[in-house]
């Protein structure tokens, strides 16, 4: 195609309906719930170069060392990655995108696309893609609509002026309106009718159409988005958008705040499969059950169940499931959910009662990601924190001291260099160093393979604020 089609990933979400695997520290978009890749990295693959352009990122600040290093990891570099003070839902994400992108592409196109959904065919829908075009060069604000296959509550609806012959090449269809969640008998209709496709939340569009329909329909957002794009201020690879300006804009859907206040929309219909993975029986249907409706994952085992999900998501855990029937039980180290599946989208409630507690465990994920690696706490007293760390090759900790702790490091596997006060050394699998209190120190990976180590904390105060940097290469102090 002689167009540039920029793929917008929006992955700034912290979905709460899949927890405790998803979680606001750790959101669904980046696990692997289905493959090796992650639902980002499949989103990301879904749109290869040179057909499409390097993907525009948009996504928070705790989670753009997460994102840059999946890229890395399917090796695709990003165009951009833009990082939202807040999140505002997807009006402002995809109005700085447009505006971003203008700056060195007015003519060109941009792909919308959620980073957490599932789709089987990914070539399928590039020729959708490739049919839209054609309505979006034409001035046309395009979405695509999902081929239903069951009476389905759950999503939204686009309904066509005449029904789509599914069978038939990709091409761009009128869309008559949107139709919100039905209720079941409402479903059924519309699934009999023929002329109704789910909403995917998936958009094409061409940058000067979609920046004018947000001028005329959004004007406030417009003029806040536009100072929040042009006071962007870099921060090493990212462009952080600006705080004060991107706070005066709403917090509105593209939905609400402009398609469905448009009048030039088209359709796509798309017949693969697809699914938002919005609940644990979507997770169910999308990971394959057997012939009795059961679906596992990890060491898990059912005797005598029906229409049940049993996930162990660690390797050295062990879930067994017996006589259950339309249940869902996903266990973690740290948490299990177990839900009748009918009550899927009930799983939120689960996380206010927890919000409301106090727990952490209602938005940290056991394991916790930044930008050198990661760690997980193994054991935790009242005067003793020991964790696992994790530093990928060349990545480096900041140069820190702490108030309240020592720390004892153990390497168990690769190459350590560590600093501690002047002396700087090396050491290698089974070897220790004490950090006393209040001394500077930093560890630093100089091999080729990730270094793991042990640390055992003691202290008084063992909380990760206790942490005073003075320098680091990831522009954290």
């Amino acid at each position: 195609m002689s167009q540039t089609i920029t793929p917008v990933i929006l992955c700034g979400g912290s979905g709460t309906r899949l927890w405790p695997l998803s979680r606001a520290s750790y959101p669904k978009q980046f696990s692997r719930i289905l493959g090796e890749m992650s639902l980002f990295q499949a989103s990301v693959a879904r749109f290869p170069e040179p057909e499409f352009a390097a993907p525009v990122i948009v996504t928070g600040s705790d989670f753009r060392f997460i994102a840059t290093e999946q890229l890395a990891g399917i090796g695709r570099a990003p165009g951009a990655v833009l990082i939202e003070p807040e999140g505002r839902n997807t009006a402002p994400a995809v109005l700085a995108a447009a505006m971003h992108v203008a700056k060195t592409d007015p003519e060109g196109f941009l792909l919308i696309c959620a980073s957490d959904h599932a789709m089987s065919d990914a070539e399928g829908f590039q020729q959708a893609v490739r049919a839209g075009v054609q309505a979006a060069d034409g001035g046309d604000l395009v979405t695509f609509g999902i081929k239903p296959d069951r009476p389905e509550t759950g999503y939204g609806y686009l309904e066509l002026e005449n029904a789509p012959d599914m069978e038939a090449a990709p091409a761009p269809h009128k869309l008559a309106r949107f139709v919100e969640k039905p209720d079941a008998a409402t479903a059924e209709t519309m699934l009999a009718g023929g002329r109704h496709l789910w909403n995917s939340g998936i958009f094409l569009f061409s940058i000067p159409v979609i920046i004018e329909a947000f001028e005329r329909l959004q004007p406030e957002l417009t003029a806040a988005v536009r100072v929040a794009v042009d006071q962007a201020e870099t921060d090493l690879s990212f462009l952080r958008l600006d705080p004060k300006a991107w706070e005066r804009s709403p917090d509105i859907s593209i939905d609400y705040a402009i398609m469905e206040k448009s009048e030039n929309l088209s359709v796509v219909p798309y017949a693969g499969h697809w699914s938002d993975l919005g609940s644990w029986d979507s997770i169910a249907l999308e990971m394959g059950q057997d012939e009795n409706g059961v679906a596992l994952y990890g060491d898990a085992h059912a005797i005598d169940c029906e229409d049940t999900l049993l996930r162990a998501e660690s390797d050295d855990q062990t879930l067994v499931g017996i006589g259950l029937k339309n249940i869902a039980a996903i266990a973690m180290h740290d948490a299990v959910l177990v839900t009748d599946m009918t009550d899927g989208q009930r799983v939120k409630e689960a996380v206010q009662v927890l919000k409301s507690k106090g727990s952490a465990k209602a938005t940290d994920f056991p394991r916790f990601h930044r930008p050198w690696g990661w760690y997980e706490t193994l054991s935790l007293g009242p005067r003793f924190q020991v964790k696992r760390i994790m530093v990928h090759p060349g990545g480096q900790l900041s140069l820190q001291s702490h108030v309240h702790r020592s720390e004892h490091w153990v390497v168990v596997e690769g190459a350590a260099r560590v600093t501690v006060g002047e002396e700087v050394k090396l050491l290698s699998e089974n070897q220790s160093v004490y950090i006393p209190l209040g001394a500077v120190h930093r560890l630093e990976n100089p091999g080729k393979v990730d270094l793991h180590l042990i640390e055992v904390q003691s202290g008084p105060y063992l909380g990760e604020d206790d942490i005073i940097r003075y320098e680091d290469v990831y522009a954290r102090t």
